[in-house]
C-alpha cells in the first residue's frame, strides 16, 4: 500500500493545506463555517507540557511546540516545525505542525479562511465541526477550528487548526489524525495545542 505521507504533509502545512476526516456534521454535508462554539474547546487548558516531552522550535524562536517521546520530528517546509506518530507499518497516525502566519488569515476570519483554503487545495467532503475565537493560550489568545474532510488522494483526517496571536508572533498550529486513530492521537494533539507558545 502506498504511503499517504507526501500528501499528508502537503495538506497539513498551513501554507499549502490541511487535513481532516469525513465525519458527518449534518445530513446535508454542509461545508459552511461553523458558528462559534467555545464549549467544543473545553480541553484547551493552557499549561506547560509534561517534562518528559520534547520541543521543536520555529527558526528564530518565534514559537515552540511540545510532543511526547513516542512522536518524532519530521522534515517539512522550510521555516516550519513538524512531528509525527507512526504505526508499526510506518504509516502516519498523528501529525503536528507549526507555521508562521503567511497569508490573509486573521483571528476574525479563521473559521472561514481555513475551509476555503482547504477547498482551494482540492479537498472534499469538508465537515467543519466547531470554531471559536478569543481562546486562551499560554502566551496570548487565538482562534481555532475543528474540521473533518477527505484529501484529493482519498485519505480521511480530523484536524484541529489554531491561529494564535502570541507575545512574539502570530502562528498557526495544526494537529491531525485519521478518524480511526483519533482516540490514540487526539489527546496528544489537544495537549500539544494547550502547551503551545508563540
Amino acid at each position: 500500500m502506498t504511503s499517504p505521507l507526501p500528501t499528508l504533509i502537503s495538506r497539513l502545512l498551513p501554507a499549502t493545506a490541511a487535513v481532516a476526516a469525513t465525519l458527518s456534521l449534518s445530513a446535508c454535508g454542509s461545508s459552511m463555517p461553523p458558528s462559534g462554539d467555545p464549549a467544543a474547546f473545553g480541553w484547551l487548558k493552557p499549561a506547560p507540557a509534561p517534562r518528559s516531552w520534547h520541543w521543536s522550535d520555529l527558526p528564530g524562536g518565534d514559537a515552540r511546540m511540545a510532543y511526547p517521546p513516542s512522536w518524532r520530528p519530521i522534515i517539512s517546509d522550510p521555516g516550519t516545525a513538524s512531528a509525527a506518530l507512526r504505526d508499526a507499518d510506518g504509516e502516519i497516525v498523528g501529525y503536528l505542525n507549526v507555521t508562521p502566519q503567511q497569508g490573509q488569515e486573521t483571528l476574525a476570519n479563521w473559521s472561514s479562511f481555513r475551509p476555503d483554503h482547504n477547498r482551494d487545495e482540492g479537498d472534499v467532503d469538508l465537515r467543519p465541526i466547531a470554531a471559536a475565537t478569543d481562546l486562551p493560550f499560554r502566551s496570548g489568545h487565538g482562534s481555532c477550528l475543528i474540521e473533518d474532510y477527505r484529501t484529493s488522494s482519498d485519505h480521511a483526517y480530523r484536524e484541529i487548526a489554531c491561529l494564535v496571536d502570541g507575545a512574539r508572533a502570530t502562528t498557526v498550529i495544526v494537529g491531525a489524525a485519521p478518524p480511526d486513530e483519533w482516540d490514540r492521537a487526539g489527546s496528544v494533539i489537544e495537549r500539544t495545542i494547550s502547551s503551545f507558545l508563540t
